[in-house]
């Protein structure tokens, strides 16, 4: 009977369907399916059964169960080769008189969706988890102050000053968090303004010099002069901040720290090189994720947030640009900026 299908119009019906969409005879054969099975599915082909191109137990049995039951089914379905991905499955009977028994399956793409899901908890519970050791902190010394430690003027100072540092740790977290929400919501808004890539690079060293003096190191710029890029001033000056002051608090060493401004065939080039400990390989896939630090207690005990590398990522992404990381454990790490020429950026819209 599934010859007198008719398969071009069933075709044309499943074009019309966002998802990856096929129809299936009763006897588990493919019937019509739409380009995006064929680009999911590249083995499938009509008239095969779907075991060839689709082995999911868990899709047979609820297929087996559509078509006993006739009432639809979900399934889940995930895909670990090439990339691991995780689809809804959605089976319908197709009830048309005159027609054969066929079922209608949708495969609905939900990685991203629960990846979002994923990082949205993990969010809520890294900010959590971040914010709970330093206000304990602050909480336990008011409860001393105002108890044993009322009238002992040394314990008060040192304790004073312990909650004022834990305090500042705080606002460092929350003004982090906010810059982050706020370069997330302008993500689609690319800067207008054209600015000098290697004034805002010298403008930083010589900010951060006082504190690299106070690390026993040295910053040494190397900046070809003007290098114009499309992007907002302030961003960038957090950009090349984050990334000197990483290296100065985790790179110091007998070296100087190198700091680089170049252009390379379309794009411009911000350079951060250090020789400090360097970074074990598998840390650096995850280097820019929210809260994630190669050394936990070494980042807490120099104010760091664990949101530098994220920032400086979002704020790349906004302009275009990506951010790079090379490194060898005990010989240094280089940070690259990589931010598009203005006429580049035209060129590619």
């Amino acid at each position: 009977m599934a010859e007198r299908v008719p398969t071009q119009v069933l075709e044309a019906l499943l074009r019309a369907v966002p998802e990856a969409a096929l129809v299936l005879g009763s006897d588990f054969r493919l019937i019509a399916a739409n380009p995006a099975v064929t680009s999911l599915l590249p083995a499938l082909r009509t008239g095969e059964l779907l075991v060839r191109g689709l082995r999911s137990p868990d899709i047979l049995e609820a297929i087996t169960h559509a078509f006993a039951s006739r009432k639809p089914q979900k399934v889940q379905w995930r895909e670990r080769v090439p990339l691991e991905r995780l689809f809804d499955v959605y089976i319908a009977p197709i009830e048309v008189a005159g027609l054969p028994g066929m079922l209608m399956l949708t495969l609905r793409d939900v990685s991203e969706m629960r990846r979002g899901e994923r990082m949205r908890v993990d969010f809520v519970a890294n900010v959590s988890h971040e914010l709970r050791t330093p206000l304990t902190s602050v909480l336990g010394f008011v409860e001393t102050l105002q108890g044993p430690a009322r009238n002992d003027p040394v314990a008060r100072d040192r304790f004073l000053s312990i909650m004022g540092e834990q305090a500042r740790r705080m606002s460092r977290l929350v003004d982090d968090l906010l810059s982050l929400s706020r370069i997330e919501q302008s993500a689609h808004l690319q800067p207008p303004t054209i600015v000098d890539l290697s004034s805002i690079a010298g403008h930083v060293v010589d900010t951060l010099a006082p504190m690299a003096d106070e690390n026993e190191t040295q910053i040494v710029l190397h900046a070809e002069k003007p290098v114009m890029v499309r992007g907002d001033r302030d961003e960038l000056v957090r950009v090349a901040e984050n990334l000197i002051e990483n290296a100065i608090k985790y790179g110091a060493s007998e070296k100087p720290i190198e700091v680089a401004v170049s252009l390379r065939d379309r794009d411009a080039i911000l350079i951060v090189r250090d020789h400090g400990a360097g970074i074990a390989p598998e840390h650096l896939p995850r280097l820019t994720e929210r809260f994630y630090r190669v050394d936990v207690g070494e980042s807490r005990a120099k104010g760091g947030t664990g949101l530098g590398l994220a920032i400086v990522k979002h704020i790349l992404a906004r302009h275009r640009g990506r951010l790079t990381v090379e490194s060898s454990f005990g010989q240094g790490a280089t940070f690259s900026a990589i931010l598009p020429l203005p006429d580049a950026q035209g060129q590619k819209s």
